[in-house]
């Protein structure tokens, strides 16, 4: 069983993944070094990206099998175009900005249930999936107001041709582990 709530089954060893779309350039960097900007730690550690999977902990010995699934998945679906536009927020829930998903919503949500339908997966989330692209989160509320109306006006529109699986020791950034190529 895979969780997600930081539980462990103790002498069994594990591993963090995520599964998520990258950012190209360079609204990447941008939108990383605008989370930095508002004071987002995390900046340092994630790069700008659409969630698929959140971070999930699961056995080592479970990674070939999710690595199946998301060949699958991948082949199962096609390229697709996002267009990211707009900010968005979670407040007063909790205290994130976002850039908004306006095109490739349903793409997104089709390929993160999907993803989430690995044998054997147990999510333990508090909220419904929604795509976006987080850029500030639990800062300042001067700061959270400021990135909301700084990238109000923001738009890219890109090609999503692939997703990939990333690892995180605790330690670093997360590392990319491996592309899928969507439509196989």
């Amino acid at each position: 069983m895979i969780r997600t709530d930081g539980s462990q089954q103790t002498g069994v060893a594990s591993t963090r993944i995520g599964v998520a779309v990258d950012i190209p350039q360079p609204w990447g960097a941008l939108l990383t070094r605008r989370r930095a900007e508002a004071g987002d730690p995390q900046a340092a550690y994630v790069p700008a990206h659409l969630t698929l999977l959140g971070p999930t902990e699961i056995p080592l010995d479970y990674l070939p099998a999710v690595e199946a699934h998301l060949d699958k998945v991948a082949a199962d679906h096609q390229p697709y175009t996002l267009h990211l536009r707009g900010t968005g927020t979670f407040r007063p829930i909790t205290e994130v900005v976002f850039v908004a998903v306006a095109a490739g919503i349903s793409e997104c949500e089709l390929l993160a249930e999907a993803i989430n339908g690995a044998p054997g997966l147990v999510r333990d989330t508090r909220f419904p999936y929604h795509p976006h692209v987080t850029v500030a989160h639990d800062v300042a509320a001067e700061a959270l107001d400021r990135v909301y109306e700084d990238l109000a006006g923001f738009s890219a529109r890109f090609e999503v041709r692939k997703f990939t699986l990333f690892s995180h020791s605790g330690a670093a950034r997360w590392q990319p582990r491996r592309d899928y190529l969507l439509g196989g």
